[in-house]
């Protein structure tokens, strides 16, 4: 071999080792700071349910059971590459009306499963569930591990909502060993485009700080108005938005909910509403 091309060889060599670091560097930093957005409530509202359904961000969204244009919509979403969740209405300590299949700690563990199984027979797509109010039940350890072990059946994830600090929904969830995450901002308690913009900063400042979190936000038009003037400009932000799922993923180490065959699916019914 001559001393030229040993000299290029070498220069080759280097400039190969110099690429490898620049790579390992970069694989490095990681993920962007991800947050993951559930709108509640869904199912009542076509006009607003549409329109989250045609936003390009991967959001996450919850529909009731049995309402008017919750199958079509669900439907729909999925087909638009959203990800869709059972908004299962739980007992409040306010004693508001739930509407159809709403769980009750008096139900029994017989009542509550059978109830939620029909529920989830009734969303399309289903993925997950969360809580609609809950903040009696959700206090609950023994109907809340009735719920666990229904849910425990499926490839299904659970999101506390955390309508009530001392809830008990996570706990009951680890020990069946649920995939589960918790809701970290409330976007909307107040319908105000002011109070919106605090929340979804302060949903922002979250995921910096922690590298993921989750937002509940509701169909309600200065919402949608918002989330669709603003979701767009997360990019230049450096903030990446994902489906729960994925955001468990990252939480995780990128590793898969469920082992293909290891649950059974929930089977789509056109299932009659609990009177």
């Amino acid at each position: 071999m001559t001393r030229r091309s040993t000299r290029l060889r070498s220069l080759a060599t280097g400039l190969l080792l110099a690429l490898s670091s620049i790579g390992a560097q970069a694989g490095g930093e990681g993920p962007p700071p991800t947050i993951a957005i559930i709108i509640d409530d869904m199912g009542n509202n076509i006009t607003q349910g549409r329109r989250l359904i045609e936003m390009d961000q991967p959001l996450t969204l919850a529909f009731l059971p049995y309402r008017r244009h919750t199958r079509a919509l669900a439907k729909s979403a999925h087909a638009n590459r959203k990800e869709i969740m059972l908004h299962a209405p739980m007992a409040n300590t306010r004693r508001l009306s739930l509407g159809p299949g709403g769980l009750e700690a008096g139900m029994g563990e017989h009542g509550i499963t059978g109830t939620l199984r029909r529920a989830l027979k009734a969303i399309p797509h289903v993925k997950g569930v969360n809580n609609h109010m809950g903040s009696l039940l959700t206090q609950q350890l023994a109907p809340m591990r009735w719920i666990m072990s229904e849910l425990d059946r499926y490839p299904l994830y659970f999101v506390d909502s955390r309508t009530i600090a001392s809830s008990v929904a996570a706990d009951a969830a680890r020990d069946r060993r649920i995939p589960h995450l918790s809701r970290d901002v409330f976007l909307d308690h107040k319908t105000t485009t002011e109070y919106v913009d605090a929340q979804f900063q302060k949903l922002i400042a979250t995921a910096r700080r922690n590298g993921t979190a989750i937002a509940i936000g509701h169909p309600h038009k200065v919402t949608v108005d918002y989330l669709e003037k603003h979701l767009p400009e997360l990019d230049q932000q450096g903030i990446a938005v994902a489906t729960v799922s994925s955001l468990w993923a990252m939480r995780h180490d990128n590793r898969r909910m469920f082992v293909e065959g290891e649950k059974q699916a929930v089977a789509p019914a056109l299932a009659k509403k609990d009177e």
